[in-house]
């Protein structure tokens, strides 16, 4: 069904895998369509809890793939029909998104793994801000999320100076939230997938709402609009589930409703 990316569904957790991996999983329009139409089929279907975005082969994503590039294009006419739409329909997602970065995230692949509400990275993975090489700008919503995520100074320093961050370093910024070893990649990812897509799903994405909306909103506003979601999130099946098992003193089976 597709050509650039693989798309499959278990019982909670979808995945999409970039699937260039002679060209490193960098992104064409081929791949920016896949992409947008595997979000939205994951979207779609109710069952699932979480979903999964990685890489085939050695790298997770290049970024933009330079050889479609030719001249005199209009770079923010295509960040705003291709890359922008995808970065906003990602963020739609009410699931949890994991980037499970299985090696370099370069460019727009960087921007995509920022996008996503985890990050995970194998031993093996690099973050380059690659964008000051060819004398452009980091883009895709690279500059909105970089700096929440590690600060105004840090995020200047990797967009100016254009330095790979390695896997290591990536989890001391706050990039990463763990390192997962060569040899148990695969399991420990899809034992991490299955834990997240175990979580009382629909308190979740009352909790992504919220934190989106955390740094341009006055404190009065963001309190009215944590008691809305509590509201809503203290009407789910799934709190009603958390009580039980709490007084019970059993561990939590949740729906995610």
């Amino acid at each position: 069904m597709y050509q650039t990316i693989k798309w499959e569904g278990e019982e909670r957790v979808a995945w999409i895998r970039l699937n260039r991996p002679e060209k490193m999983n960098a992104m064409n329009g081929t791949m920016q369509a896949e992409l947008m139409e595997a979000i939205k089929r994951t979207k779609r279907d109710e069952k699932f809890r979480c979903l999964v975005i990685t890489g085939e082969g050695r790298a997770f994503c290049s970024g933009a793939d330079l050889t479609e590039m030719g001249k005199d294009l209009d770079y923010g006419e295509i960040l705003r029909t291709a890359y922008n739409p995808l970065i906003l329909e990602l963020q739609s997602l009410e699931i949890p998104v994991i980037a499970a970065v299985n090696g370099a995230a370069a460019g727009a692949g960087f921007s995509l793994a920022l996008a996503c509400d985890l990050r995970v990275v194998h031993e093996s993975a690099s973050f380059h801000q690659a964008f000051v090489h060819i004398g452009l700008i980091p883009d895709a919503g690279n500059l909105y999320f970089l700096p929440r995520m590690i600060g105004y100074a840090k995020a200047m320093e990797l967009s100016l100076l254009g330095e790979a961050v390695s896997a290591e370093k990536a989890v001391e910024l706050g990039l990463s939230s763990r390192v997962i070893p060569a040899a148990s990649w695969e399991k420990e990812i899809r034992d991490f997938a299955e834990k997240v897509a175990s979580l009382p799903t629909r308190a979740i994405a009352l909790m992504k709402h919220c934190l989106q909306k955390t740094f341009e909103t006055p404190l009065p506003q963001m309190l009215e609009y944590e008691a809305a979601a509590q509201k809503a999130a203290g009407r789910t099946a799934d709190h009603r589930e958390g009580i039980r098992a709490f007084l019970e003193k059993r561990k939590a089976r949740f729906s995610g409703r």
